[in-house]
């Protein structure tokens, strides 16, 4: 759900963006894993998707840990993915580091807890 495949084999993680997990082998589905994944997947499958970087990643190059391209994702309408994500409920703000939108993610994810939309609306609050 946070994390996307661009052509040819790029891998894209979504910057403030922690959706439940779905394939963590130490971990294991997480409430709204999947709708998560399907969500994200049916909106970028076969779509040109713009990829925004942060200067605050300029130091690691744009990579996260494990090599993957820190950035936002922008479809053609102008959506950011990223903010969607949120805005509908499949995954938290992920504010561990800073970066250009924390406090609108912040606000998102506020707005999507008083809505209970999405993983707000059908997980316990043990599973968030």
């Amino acid at each position: 759900g946070d994390t996307i495949v661009v052509s040819p084999n790029e891998k894209v993680r979504l910057i403030g963006v922690d959706a439940p997990e779905t394939v963590n082998p130490k971990k294991a589905v997480e409430c709204f894993g999947k709708a998560a994944k399907e969500f994200t997947r049916n909106m970028v499958a076969g779509k040109t998707i713009l990829l925004v970087l942060d200067e605050v990643n300029s130091p690691s190059r744009h990579k996260d840990k494990y090599g993957r391209t820190l950035a936002y994702a922008y479809l053609a309408d102008g959506t950011m993915l990223n903010a969607e994500l949120i805005r509908q409920g499949y995954a938290h703000a992920y504010t561990r580091f800073p970066f250009r939108y924390l406090v609108e993610f912040r606000e998102l994810e506020r707005q999507a807890r008083t809505q209970t939309v999405g993983l707000w609306s059908s997980c316990s609050l043990t599973e968030q």
